[in-house]
C-alpha cells in the first residue's frame, strides 16, 4: 500500500496541494485477535494511512493504533469498526483544519527560526551560516549525497582542541513527516553554541567531547514535503517510491516488523544499506567508531525513550544501565512541563521492528544507543503545532543533557 500524505509546509509552499477536508485520525484499541483481523482486512480494502504503528502488519492485540481515514472511506470504516465492538476514538476530527493550524505564523517572513518548521533550503542556509559564524565551535562535513543528489550534512560541535575527543552522534529526520524531530536538531545546535560558557553541563560536554549532529537524514523526502516514512528512491518493477530507512540497517534485517513489499511503508529494501542515505550514515559511524560513544536518533511521535533491542525480545547486554539512564533522562525531561515519557527496549515497549539504526549502532559497539519519540501521544500526532516546538525542544534538551552527562562520566 502506498500512502502519500503531504502536510505541514506544503500548505503554504505549493499552489497545487493535496487537501484533507473531512479526513479523520482514529485511535483504535484492539483487545482481541478478531480486532486485529478487522483492522488488517480494512487496510486491504481501502487506502488507510497508518500513523502508529507504521503498517497494518504491525498491529497486535493491546497496542494503540492511530490511522488517518480519508473522508470517502469514513462511513465504511466506522461501520466495520463499530460492528467489531472495538474501542474507537476520534483524535483529529478534520485533518485539513489541523494542517492549517500547524503553520501558525503564516504572516512571518520565510527566514530561519527555531520556533517554526523550516524548509530544506532554509536549513541548508542555516547550516552554512552556523559553521561560518561559529568556526571556533562548529565545523561542517558532507558525509555523502542522497538518492536525488542532495548533500547530507553533519555539523561537528565542540571546543576545538589539538587532540581527538570522544563523541556523541545524533540524527534527526529519518522520516520526512516527523517535523518536530528536524526542529529539535536545529534547536540543539543553537542551544549548544549560545549556552556554552553559561550552562555548566553544555560547557563541560563540549570541552571534553564533540557532538556530531545530522539535522536532516531524509533530505529528499523533507525537500519534497512528502510525509510518508520512506526515502525517494525508485523500486524496480513498481510505481512505489523508497524504503523505510529505519528498516534498512543490518540489525536483524527484514526479519520482524519489516516488509519485503516495495509498496509497504515498512519496506526493508533489497539488502542492508541498500539506500544510499543509510549507507552514508553507516559509513560515517563506522569510520568514527573508535570515538563515537553514544548514538541518539530523534523521531516522533509517542513520547518514548527507547533502546535496544527492537529486532528481538532478547535483552541487550547493557540492559540494566541503559534502562537506568533512560529513566533518569525521562525524569529530567518531565521536570520542566510534566511531560511523561515511557522508557524501555523497543520490541516490548512499542513493537518489534528489525533493521533500526539504534540496534545496528549498538551491535556495532556504540554502547549508549537511544531513540527518542517526541511529542505528542496522538492528539496532534505528526501535525504538532509550531506553538509546541519551543516547549518540546526545551524539555528534550534536558533528556539529551542527562544522557550526555552520563556518557561523559562513563567513557569506555
Amino acid at each position: 500500500m502506498k500512502v502519500l500524505l503531504i502536510f505541514g509546509l506544503v500548505a503554504v509552499a505549493l499552489a497545487d496541494v493535496t487537501r484533507f477536508e473531512g479526513d479523520k485520525v482514529l485511535r483504535l484499541k484492539p483487545v482481541l485477535n478478531e480486532h486485529v483481523k478487522v483492522i488488517r482486512e480494512l487496510a486491504n480494502s481501502v487506502q488507510l494511512d497508518f500513523w502508529t504503528p507504521e503498517s497494518a502488519e504491525q498491529v497486535t492485540v493491546g497496542i494503540s493504533v492511530d490511522i488517518r481515514v480519508p473522508a470517502m472511506y469514513l462511513d465504511m470504516a466506522f461501520t466495520v469498526l463499530q460492528q467489531s465492538g472495538m474501542q474507537l476514538d476520534v483524535f483529529i476530527d478534520d485533518v485539513q483544519e489541523a494542517v492549517d493550524r500547524q503553520i501558525e505564523n503564516k504572516g512571518s517572513p520565510r527566514a530561519h527560526s527555531y520556533t517554526k518548521y523550516n524548509t530544506w533550503s532554509e536549513i541548508e542556509s542555516w547550516m552554512n551560516s552556523m559553521a561560518t559564524s561559529n568556526s571556533d565551535m562548529i565545523s561542517k562535513e558532507v558525509i555523502g549525497n542522497t538518492y536525488e543528489g542532495r548533500p547530507m550534512v553533519v555539523l561537528k560541535i565542540g571546543k576545538k582542541s589539538g587532540s581527538t575527543k570522544p563523541a556523541i552522534f545524533m540524527d534527526c529526520g529519518f522520516h520526512a513527516r516527523e517535523w518536530i524531530s528536524h526542529a529539535f536538531c536545529q534547536w540543539f545546535v543553537n542551544e549548544a553554541v549560545t549556552t556554552y560558557g553559561s550552562d555548566s553541563q553544555i560547557t563541560s560536554l563540549l570541552d571534553q567531547m564533540d557532538v556530531f549532529v545530522l539535522p536532516v537524514f531524509n533530505v529528499d523526502g523533507y525537500n519534497a514535503f512528502n510525509a510518508h516514512l520512506k526515502t525517494r528512491s525508485r523500486n524496480a518493477g513498481t510505481s512505489c517510491l523508497g524504503t523505510d530507512p529505519n528498516r534498512n540497517f543490518n540489525a536483524g534485517w527484514c526479519t520482524i516488523g519489516a516488509s519485503t513489499n516495495p509498496c509497504s511503508e515498512t519496506y526493508c529494501g533489497t539488502a542492508p544499506e541498500s539506500e544510499i542515505e543509510s549507507k552514508n550514515l553507516a559509513d560515517f559511524i563506522r569510520k568514527n567508531k573508535s570515538i563515537i560513544k553514544a548514538y541518539i536518533t530523534i523521531h516522533s511521535y509517542s513520547q518514548l525513550l527507547l533502546f535496544p533491542y527492537s529486532y528481538t525480545y532478547d535483552l541487550a547486554a547493557d540492559h540494566d544501565e541503559l534502562l537506568e539512564v533512560a529513566k533518569g533522562a525521562s525524569s529530567a525531561l518531565r521536570s520542566l512541563y510534566g511531560t511523561v515519557y515511557t522508557s524501555g527496549p523497543g520490541a516490548p515497549t512499542i513493537y518489534p521492528a528489525a533493521g533500526g539504526s539504534d540496534d545496528w549502532a549498538y551491535d556495532l559497539g556504540v554502547k549508549y544507543s537511544y531513540t527518542l519519540e517526541l511529542r505528542d501521544e496522538g492528539q496532534y500526532g505528526f501535525l504538532l503545532p509550531e506553538s509546541q516546538i519551543k516547549p518540546t525542544c526545551e524539555e528534550t534538551m534536558l533528556a539529551i543533557k542527562y544522557i550526555a552527562t552520563h556518557v561523559q562520566k562513563n567513557l569506555y
